[in-house]
């Protein structure tokens, strides 16, 4: 196994108590003393602050740079303005994803995150198709998120509480140029801040100075993103996926789809224009299963309490903190209804639960 990489916050990991564990080569804290449950439900009531550092962070130059990124993404950078950022996905030519990722519009340049794990491709696939691609190695980035985080950052970096939900920025703070967006992974209102790597440790420091900041780990980052019904790439959505069966098609803006004006022209286009208009076979829908128990990735659906073949199979799946119940995402033919009872087979025993709309608690971003 090659040897684990560290983001410029490790040691501050450590000297926070935190239990360090391997994910996507990097050595990144699972937990802090404060454990997932109480991360999860801090993170929700004020702020918590996230090391996202493993993710990649890439520059594309050039006044043509939308338009190269279009022939890659079926969404419309075209029409990002400056000052935005739009989520989008890396398709292939089955019209499966490759990877999902946010764009910034920075003027004179895009600003790319991918994630961690499939960062060396992502990249070598951006370089194989688009003139310059720049991956910056020298920037940490951080997560502020809940609804506490407005307040403290601006009281550092003012001017950042008046951004929207997906906006981006310049600020700077003690000399230091920070890329701000209004964005995150966990459902709640919050940031994503790019900072020199020479200077995370001390702006992290700073930001848990504010009592109303708890540093978080990866258990609290997946339990949140699952409850806002977000994807984790390669478990709920992966090279086997389209985005109409991920249920990520509201990505896909009017202008990429038939009929609009720059219709097709990404990979996989056949297929994902055809699931648009027609639907697809299957879809990512959510499940509350009865009980206590929760459904974790693996678990197979049925459609009944006995007999029969799997008609899904869970992709993610625990209990939420916030919503105080088992939670979880499946693949189940697209025609099923919500309030439908479907059967998960735990331990041998076949479980119900619901079939329900995501997210399982709503968002609180600030549009």
């Amino acid at each position: 196994m090659s040897e684990l990489k560290r983001t410029p916050l490790y040691d501050l990991h450590v000297e926070l108590g935190a239990k360090m564990v391997p994910f996507a080569g990097y050595e990144m804290p699972v937990q802090y003393p404060l454990g997932v449950m109480k991360e999860h439900l801090h993170t929700r009531a004020m702020a918590g602050l996230f090391d996202v550092s493993h993710m990649g962070q890439v520059i594309v130059p050039g006044e043509g740079a939308a338009e190269a990124f279009e022939a890659l993404v079926p969404v419309s950078l075209m029409g990002l303005k400056e000052g935005r950022q739009r989520y989008a996905m890396f398709t292939d030519e089955n019209g499966c994803i490759l990877d999902d990722l946010m764009v910034a519009n920075r003027g004179d340049h895009l600003f790319v995150v991918v994630n961690a794990a499939c960062k060396e491709n992502d990249i070598a696939h951006m370089r194989a198709h688009l003139e310059s691609v720049e991956e910056l190695t020298d920037r940490a980035l951080l997560a502020l998120q809940g609804p506490a985080a407005e307040g403290v950052l601006e009281a550092l970096v003012p001017g950042t509480a008046k951004m929207r939900f997906m906006d981006v920025g310049v600020y700077h703070w003690n000399g230091a140029e920070l890329w701000i967006s209004r964005s995150g992974y966990t459902g709640e209102d919050g940031y994503e801040i790019s900072v020199p790597a020479d200077r995370a440790v001390e702006f992290a420091r700073k930001l848990l100075a504010d009592e109303a900041v708890e540093p978080i780990g990866l258990g609290a980052r997946d339990s949140l993103r699952l409850e806002a019904g977000l994807c984790l790439y390669g478990h709920d959505i992966d090279t086997t996926t389209t985005p109409v069966e991920g249920n990520i098609a509201w990505a896909i803006q009017k202008v990429r789809r038939k009929g609009g004006e720059r219709e097709g022209g990404f990979p996989g286009a056949d297929r994902i224009l055809s699931e648009l208009e027609n639907g697809p076979s299957r879809l990512r829908m959510g499940l509350r299963p009865e009980g206590r128990a929760p459904m974790r990735e693996g678990v197979e659906i049925f459609a009944g309490p006995e007999g029969g073949d799997p008609i899904g199979r869970v992709t993610s799946g625990g209990f939420g903190p916030s919503i105080e119940a088992p939670m979880a995402m499946a693949y189940l033919p697209a025609g099923t209804e919500e309030g439908t009872t479907v059967y998960g087979e735990v331990r041998g025993k076949r479980l119900p639960a619901k079939v329900v709309p995501m997210p399982f608690r709503p968002a609180t971003y600030k549009r």
